[in-house]
């Protein structure tokens, strides 16, 4: 018999930790390769991860709603024979090479035992805002720093540098020396983390627990607001033809394609194509350069009763109508059964958000890290607007765009917008191929 180890995978291309959010078995259960064995939760995706052997479940080893760094040992394994234990030579001495690397690049900043070990979210994160790791007191495993350690810290303030360091030490000696002062009042918090860390529970309150997807969404956005300038801009676009158009073929495309001619296809073919002549929008911020990305991958906002995800159209540009159609409905559908894989959720260049489902007709978007801006469809409305010297009563749409002023400027973001209410006001059976 031979004991293995499983750990906690790597869900994604930039994911460095992620939360169990569900045991689907317990010890004693005999489990086959490729079995489901647990629901993980990262900021990017909730999927089931599989057993890497066939065998016995020993130990249950992280708990429910725990959140570990990638590579951590979940659980062990009971199996048959030494192949199990060969594999996991082959794996440690495949993990050797990295792992010495990765130590050579810590090596002026390493401390003893985990908590000398940055990922690389922390590492980028800490040299952005000048954060000397030495000084933060972990709370992941071993002490380890995570990315929410460091995103307390910015939100708060209390960020530690080098210069801080040393002052603090200079001060320190100096007290020492130094003889001891008359007592004074005691400083107060600052009201702000009171508020945060202090809540009041009276009679009637309802204390809901934080989920693994809503601490994701919430650390995710905190992070967009507090890294990226957010800037906002709006256009009100005539729809009227668009309206008519969809509404007098809806029927006949349902019934001939089995899925739903939805008003946010066409918007998402708009916007791909003004992405396509206005290929700055289609960038993202990389600390010491703008990244501007080859592919057009619209991520779109599908939620659920209880979470947010971001599924991605790869190559929209490329897509028709119909297309986009049929990969909005499904794309919808494995989100709401539970269904979507990583891969579905990577790759997205610019977001698109149908606000206009829910009947928002103007709202500012946070950004979805690390593109460049995201744009807010509104709710269709039929309002009254002058036309040619008089008064008639038209589908109108906002179209509300949130960008990050690091990358992107008004002027650009005018242009694109001006250019996706073109686009959408010239729609019309005539000129709009579905296929």
């Amino acid at each position: 018999m031979a004991i293995e180890q499983l750990t906690m995978p790597q869900l994604g291309e930039s994911v460095t930790e992620g939360t169990i959010s569900k045991w689907l078995v317990s010890v004693g259960d005999k489990v086959n390769k490729y079995d489901p064995i647990a629901e993980v939760m990262t900021d990017k995706v909730n999927a089931e991860i599989p057993s890497s052997f066939t065998g016995v479940i020993k130990e249950i080893i992280a708990k429910e709603g725990e959140t570990l760094p990638v590579g951590t040992v979940i659980c062990t394994m009971e199996i048959e024979g030494e192949l199990g234990a060969e594999q996991a030579q082959q794996e440690a001495a495949k993990a050797e090479v990295p792992a010495q690397t990765e130590a050579r690049a810590q090596a002026p900043k390493k401390q003893a035992g985990e908590r000398g070990r940055y990922s690389p979210a922390v590492l980028r994160l800490a040299q952005e805002h000048n954060i000397d790791l030495t000084q933060v007191q972990g709370t992941g495993l071993g002490g380890r720093i995570t990315r929410k350690d460091l995103l307390k810290l910015i939100e708060f303030g209390h960020i530690p540098t080098a210069d801080q360091a040393s002052a603090a030490q200079s001060a320190q000696a100096q007290s020492a020396a130094a003889p001891v002062p008359k007592a004074e009042a005691p400083v107060q918090a600052a009201p702000k983390q009171q508020a945060i860390s202090n809540v009041p529970i009276q009679a009637g309150d309802i204390e809901i627990p934080v989920t693994p997807v809503r601490k994701a969404i919430a650390t995710n956005m905190l992070r967009s607001k507090h890294e990226a300038p957010h800037a906002w801009t709006m256009v009100e676009v005539d729809v009227t033809n668009l309206v008519a158009y969809r509404d007098s073929i809806k029927d006949e495309f349902k019934k001939r394609e089995g899925f739903n001619l939805t008003y946010f296809a066409f918007f998402i073919k708009a916007v791909a194509q003004a992405l396509k002549e206005f290929p700055q929008i289609n960038s993202m911020w990389a600390g010491d350069k703008i990244v501007q990305k080859k592919d057009i991958n619209i991520s779109i906002a599908v939620a659920t009763d209880d979470a947010l995800f971001v599924p991605v159209i790869k190559h929209a540009d490329e897509k028709s109508i119909k297309g986009i159609a049929r990969e909005i409905a499904e794309l919808a559908a494995k989100v709401r059964a539970g269904k979507l894989r990583p891969e579905d959720m990577q790759g997205g260049t610019f977001t698109v958000n149908n606000t206009g489902s829910f009947g928002s007709v103007q709202s500012m978007g946070i950004i979805n890290y690390p593109q460049a801006a995201i744009l807010q469809v509104e709710s269709i409305v039929k309002r009254p607007v002058v036309k040619d010297g008089m008064i008639a009563i038209r589908d109108m749409v906002n179209l509300c765009l949130s960008l990050d002023h690091r990358v992107l400027d008004g002027l650009i973001c005018g242009r694109f917008l001006a250019r996706v209410k073109e686009i959408l006001e010239n729609i019309s059976k005539d000129n709009t191929p579905l296929y």
